[in-house]
Parts: structure tokens; C-alpha cells; sequence
């Protein structure tokens, strides 16, 4: 049985739920990509977040569908540019605020 694969995506400065939403999805079942927990002290260098945004696209390939941890509705331009990629590569949006 093939199990759907959720990439999630969201800004990390909602960690917490991220988290239990990554939880939560596996509990029911599906396969779930996460974010990096950014557990460093220090912040990232340019090429560093480069070389992380590349790689949350590559998460974004992999997946059937994302999953959009907008608390409060709060969308950030890293966040926004992730739903315009999943949407121009035809993946399934979720989102856990409704945008409307």
C-alpha cells in the first residue's frame, strides 16, 4: 500500500507545531518530510540558506502533496515561494489555516 508523503512548510519560528502537526500526520498514517529544527546558535551564512532552500524544493519533489503550517494565517516570503513551486510542479496543497 503506497502511503501519501506530506512535505511540510512553514516558518520556523512555529517549531512547536510544526512538530505536532508532523506528529499528528504520521499517527494517521501518512509519510511526513520535515524542516530542519534550526537547533543552531548561530545564524545561517547566505550560501547555508542557499543550500537549504534547494534542498526543501527537493523535499517539495519527493512529496505528493505539502503541507502549509500557517498559524494564524501567517504566511512568510520564504513560505509563499515554497506554495508557488509546489503549485507550477502540480503538488497538492494543505493548509493548516484555511487562506481565504
Amino acid at each position: 500500500m503506497k502511503r501519501k508523503v506530506y512535505t511540510l512548510c512553514g516558518s520556523v519560528k512555529f517549531m512547536d507545531k510544526i512538530l505536532e502537526i508532523h506528529e499528528n500526520l504520521e499517527l494517521e498514517g501518512y509519510v511526513v518530510i520535515g524542516i530542519v529544527q534550526h537547533i543552531r546558535q548561530k545564524p545561517y551564512t547566505p550560501e547555508e540558506e542557499e543550500l537549504l532552500d534547494v534542498i526543501h524544493r527537493i523535499k517539495i519533489d519527493m512529496a505528493d502533496a505539502i503541507y502549509v503550517v500557517n498559524v494564524n494565517g501567517y504566511i512568510g516570503s520564504s513560505t509563499q515561494g515554497e506554495i508557488e513551486y509546489a503549485k507550477k510542479t502540480g503538488k497538492e496543497i494543505t493548509y493548516y489555516v484555511n487562506p481565504d
